[in-house]
């Protein structure tokens, strides 16, 4: 590496640092090898980019907008996928709803109908999608710019013939059953948003965020609908705030649903919530 991409670099973590980063050194090299066109795990070496350019995306990294904003991308499950502010970005802990959703239906090419509620990205859809071969799916959003989003990353995916993305409110325009019903509903009560970290509470829409005043809203309109939603033998699986598991299962009960259970994140937190009409019989 030369003197001058390590004297950059350095300078670099420790503005980084002193914004409250907690890997100022790696976030420099992603900024670096993003500015000059290098794939993200690359180690810049002899060429620094141009000081202006990494200078903006420098201001905007200490102004604490993240990281997948600034690159475009973000990676998930098994999938490459472009990212704006219109969105969401994706997290690994909502891979926890695909490994739930592989664990409960296991015959892979048994599924033929996956829906996504509050598609964002598309990031679940699609990762179901190429989980699941023979699988069909919607994802539905409120947002106009979220579902171009998402046409866009299943295009990128090789996905596009077997996904359609509909601007909707929930459910509330569809017709049929799935296989799999997927959600990643608002759920962080709205008095908290602002006490979030400034990634999330600057920069991400705070439509995909707010949960009403108890974090609770979403799941009430979705779990109305779920029941008319899933085949007999489907499966629902939704992603949970930290804590919230217990209000949420009374709320799915109340609505006829059974629960199967709730698989945790990486962090150990009760992240997805899978659910089923009654009458199943034993064996998920």
């Amino acid at each position: 590496m030369s003197a001058t991409v390590g004297a950059t670099l350095v300078a670099a973590a420790a503005s980084l640092r002193a914004a409250g980063i907690e890997r100022p050194a790696f976030e420099a090299r992603l900024l670096m090898a993003h500015c000059l066109g290098l794939p993200p795990g690359a180690i810049p070496d002899r060429d620094a980019c141009a000081p202006a350019a990494f200078a903006s995306l420098l201001a905007r990294r200490v102004a604490r907008e993240p990281m997948a904003l600034i690159l475009g991308r973000q990676g998930f499950w098994t999938l490459d996928l472009a990212v704006s502010p219109a969105t969401l970005i994706p997290r690994a802990d909502s891979e926890a709803l695909i490994v739930a959703a592989l664990r409960l239906l296991p015959d892979r090419a048994a599924v033929r109908t996956v829906l996504d509620l509050g598609t964002g990205t598309g990031a679940l859809l699609l990762a179901a999608l190429a989980e699941f071969p023979e699988a069909r799916g919607v994802g539905v959003d409120l947002s106009a710019e979220a579902c171009a989003l998402a046409r866009g990353n299943a295009r990128a995916n090789g996905l596009a013939e077997r996904s359609m993305f509909l601007c909707g409110d929930w459910a509330a325009a569809l017709v049929g059953t799935f296989d799999l019903v997927l959600a990643n509903p608002p759920y962080i009560p709205a008095g908290e948003i602002g006490a979030l970290m400034p990634e999330v509470a600057a920069f991400e829409p705070r439509r995909a965020l707010d949960g009403g005043a108890d974090g609770l809203a979403a799941y009430r309109a979705i779990g109305a609908q779920l029941w008319r939603l899933l085949r007999a033998d489907g499966v629902a699986v939704i992603e949970l705030g930290a804590g919230q598991a217990p209000a949420v299962m009374a709320l799915a009960v109340a609505a006829g649903l059974v629960v199967i259970g709730v698989e945790p994140d990486l962090g150990g937190i009760g992240r997805a919530l899978s659910l089923r009409r009654p009458g199943r019989q034993a064996g998920i």
